[in-house]
């Protein structure tokens, strides 16, 4: 019973994060950037778990040291996500999000080049597999669905993603409870968006309930539900069955974007996405 409620977090957790782009696209329709979007949801984020965590009875309290990591960690996750958010832009959602699942193959690259770790013809056939998935849905890139633009700025976001996995298992913070390691992430995220959009740009205000409704369960579902049961499936199934289960993220944001948003299905992107998947899925099978 233990397994097949973490099977169930796990889908839960994948499925979840695949509904970013059914909040995140009618809010950008009605005007409102990427950059404020992002800053309500971070902040919303927080809120909710610094509430579960005062309703769990959860320690907030970390150490000096542990703030240059943490600070290090919001960097990467708020890089994956605006970046994400930007691709929104130049390509249907849910290619953006297969896009954005090569993140288990960046990351076996950039540890097997920079980290030492052991090489393997399953790797690099699963990285073969990879580029040419993501060849098979630029190959679209002359329609109105995809271009190299946004494959680029995509590819980047599963860039910081993987990054942020990186540096959670080579440092110390990474041991720290997931509810408050989550809660810090999103904390001195929300910093760097509160900082960077009063600079750059300025805050847009939530000009009404839609919108609200929209930013708040963006902030609950695919982020905070989704990060609370992706810990709760690694405890239950392990790190390997439930990332294999994150091939729902693609399958439900490619989904979405069909039924809700009308975005156009062809054989290349069909490819496409097959191709990603399964090198993600060898990626992870062969850990």
């Amino acid at each position: 019973m233990n397994k097949f409620n973490g099977f169930l977090y796990g889908l839960l957790s994948s499925a979840s994060f695949g509904l970013i782009p059914l909040f995140t696209i009618p809010i950008m329709w009605q005007g409102m950037e990427f950059g404020s979007i992002l800053l309500y949801r971070f902040i919303f984020a927080t809120i909710a778990l610094g509430i579960i965590m005062l309703l769990c009875k959860e320690s907030f309290r970390i150490t000096k040291r542990d703030i240059p990591s943490l600070a290090l960690l919001a960097f990467f996750y708020l890089m994956s996500a605006l970046f994400l958010f930007w691709g929104y832009k130049y390509m249907a959602s849910g290619i953006a999000t297969t896009l954005h699942f090569m993140y288990p193959v960046l990351t076996t690259f950039i540890m097997m080049t920079f980290f030492g770790e052991k090489k393997s013809i399953w790797r690099i056939m699963a990285i073969i597999l990879a580029v040419t998935g993501v060849f098979c849905l630029s190959y679209e890139s002359g329609s109105d669905h995809v271009n190299w633009i946004g494959i680029i700025i995509v590819l980047i976001s599963a860039l910081g993603y993987a990054l942020y996995l990186i540096t959670i298992g080579q440092m110390k913070v990474g041991k720290m409870k997931g509810i408050k390691l989550t809660f810090y992430v999103f904390l001195f995220g929300s910093i760097y968006l509160l900082v960077g959009t009063s600079v750059i740009d300025e805050i847009q205000p939530i000009s009404n309930w839609n919108m609200a409704g929209n930013l708040v369960m963006l902030a609950i579902i695919p982020t905070v539900v989704s990060n609370l049961a992706l810990v709760r499936a690694i405890k239950s199934i392990g790190s390997t069955l439930t990332s294999v289960l994150g091939a729902m993220e693609p399958v439900t944001a490619v989904c979405v974007g069909i039924c809700v948003f009308n975005e156009a299905m062809t054989y290349g992107i069909v490819l496409g996405v097959a191709l990603i998947i399964t090198a993600v899925t060898v990626i992870i099978l062969k850990q």
